[in-house]
């Protein structure tokens, strides 16, 4: 498997031939691994350096000259503001639809759902900032159609990523909002459905439809183009199946 680099100044200092850079939204570093070795059974010359982070930062990076070739993006606002910018050489396209869930260290009684959160003994909720994490806009979307938005935001812990969510909802929060996708991650294993964790209804929040694009500086790149096309074939989808994402 290869290697998750997790710093710009890294990805700075090596781009060259046979190399493509790709930012991906943080609930996708649970299956990027996979993804990434599915890949180079077919491709074993091209050297796949992946960033992990919010989509919401990525995007000011790309906005600011990063030199990603892809962008996998946590939602399709953050690459549609990129091809109004002219900054894309695809038009953004879903590549999996993520759910959310609430995971706690703890056990909690699950059965009264989203619910839950508002009782007295839950003081800290872990949430991943609505501003730059589309899973923290879906979250917050929950418990506004739930109505228990204004009873439970005094309860926030923030986090930059739905990946450092699902850190605080097991250290620093009695629950957190998460991709359900992290659930899924053999280091999970010991979290139960409705003892740790329970599936938040997705009545409740609008799809979470991941978009892909490929960026600007990488239109003529034979390699990002040979990525793009394995995350929105079949033997990608079946991976983001198989760590609980839907696929269309």
């Amino acid at each position: 498997m290869k290697k998750i680099i997790l710093g710009l100044a890294f990805l700075c200092s090596t781009i060259f031939a046979g190399t493509i850079n790709v930012a991906v939204a943080a609930n996708v570093s649970y299956a990027i691994n996979n993804l990434i070795a599915e890949f180079n059974k077919t491709n074993p010359d091209t050297k796949v350096e992946v960033v992990l982070g919010s989509s919401g930062k990525f995007t000011t990076q790309i906005q600011n000259g990063a030199p990603f070739d892809i962008f996998m993006s946590a939602d399709m606002k953050f690459p549609e503001t990129l091809e109004k910018e002219n900054l894309t050489a695809t038009k953004p396209v879903i590549y999996a639809q993520g759910s959310l869930a609430m995971l706690s260290a703890k056990q909690l009684d699950f059965s009264k759902g989203i619910k839950l959160i508002a009782e007295d003994s839950i003081s800290k909720i872990a949430v991943a900032n609505p501003k730059t994490a589309p899973y923290g806009t879906a979250a917050l979307e929950a418990m506004k159609n739930a109505n228990i938005l204004d009873k439970v935001e005094n309860k926030f812990v923030y986090a930059e990523s739905i990946s450092q969510a699902v850190t605080y909802a097991m250290t620093a929060a009695d629950v957190g909002f998460i991709a359900k996708s992290s659930l899924y991650d053999e280091k999970m294993s010991q979290y139960k459905e409705n003892v740790n964790w329970v599936s938040v209804d997705p009545k409740l929040y609008t799809p979470i439809d991941q978009g892909i694009v490929i960026l600007s500086k990488a239109k003529d790149n034979a390699e990002a183009k040979a990525f793009y096309d394995f995350i929105l074939g079949e033997k990608a989808k079946k991976i983001f199946i198989d760590f609980g994402y839907l696929v269309k």
